[in-house]
């Protein structure tokens, strides 16, 4: 399978890192239109930059899409003219009709088409999946120091379209009512968002994004029939407290006092391992081309939490916020 890479700028520059070494993939090159970018890019890791788009498409079986979020849909689109599989950095595309065209022609076509979202392979969260089930709330909390990268577009298709796809995977039904406050601080562009969501086999869940903190957090909580379970995505771990068979509810619930965790549950601590999430990402996708599995993200899958993120953005746009 002929691998190539279309964009090669900050994170398209581990694209082409990783594929260019890939078992069971040939790396075709990667396009950049910044011909100087281009030329460092071919000299730090010594792989070939290609003229052009079409030049790119004529020599690869497959595309990994790195490009702008604008420029993903025409790149996409022209891959697939041509029966390209598509691997495309999150999010999908930039609105949710630019996918719906990317996934009627990937199905016409029978190809594959795979999204970029990391957080799916976070060590946690390939420790915790396994035993998340019959979720009844999950709270997400994801807090960054400001940069201007990424500030050009609004913190809920930056950042929180990460945990909204994390949300959609864990509770494992449709959102039902999406309620959402915001509000600009240092970009012209939404800097903190908060989202409540309801699911339609009852389950809800709350989503915090700010790009203007002081330290890094991103963490998750999930409530479900058998305990909680908790996520440290910074720290990659995942602990289970489960709740203990033997334990005697009717007491917990009699007793006048605080109860002690421990009474009723057992620390489970979860495990995977380690992994570096684009390499995990890519051995996947390579794996579906080979009719093997499916990709951690599946197209429709990257198309759904675009979805949820414009109608979280759209339901703070509605509201009240204002730059503080």
């Amino acid at each position: 399978m002929r691998i190539g890479v279309a964009g090669a700028g900050a994170l398209g520059y581990h694209h082409v890192r990783i594929l260019r070494e890939m078992a069971g993939a040939a790396f075709a090159g990667f396009f950049e239109p910044d011909a100087a970018r281009a030329a460092q890019v071919s000299a730090e890791l010594g792989v070939s930059a290609l003229p052009s788009l079409e030049a790119l498409l004529a020599a690869s079986d497959a595309v990994s899409v790195a490009a702008a979020t604008t420029a993903h849909h025409a790149i996409a689109m022209a891959a697939l003219a041509q029966g390209r599989h598509l691997f495309l950095e999150k999010p999908i595309t930039a609105t949710v009709a630019e996918a719906d065209a990317v996934l009627a022609a990937a199905e016409a076509r029978g190809v594959v088409v795979a999204v970029g979202h990391g957080e799916r392979v976070n060590r946690a969260v390939r420790a915790a999946m396994p035993v998340i089930r019959d979720v009844r709330y999950v709270e997400v909390t994801r807090f960054a120091p400001f940069t201007a990268r990424g500030a050009d577009v609004s913190v809920v298709r930056d950042l929180t379209v990460h945990d909204l796809d994390l949300v959609l995977a864990m509770v494992g039904a449709p959102v039902t009512r999406v309620d959402a406050v915001g509000a600009c601080v240092l970009a012209d562009t939404l800097d903190v968002a908060n989202a409540r969501l309801t699911f339609a086999n009852g389950a809800a869940a709350t989503v915090s994004t700010a790009r203007v903190a002081a330290a890094r957090e991103r963490r998750i909580r999930v409530v479900q029939r058998d305990g909680l379970v908790e996520l440290d995505l910074l720290a990659a771990t995942a602990v289970h407290h489960r709740l203990r068979a033997d334990a005697d509810r009717a007491a917990i619930r009699a007793s006048k006092a605080a109860v002690d965790v421990a009474a009723f549950t057992e620390r489970v601590v979860l495990e995977a391992p380690e992994g570096e999430p684009l390499r995990l990402q890519f051995a996947a996708w390579l794996r579906a081309l080979r009719g093997e599995g499916r990709p951690v993200t599946t197209g429709r899958e990257g198309r759904d939490a675009l979805a949820l993120a414009l109608a979280v953005e759209d339901a703070i746009l509605r509201g009240a916020h204002a730059r503080a």
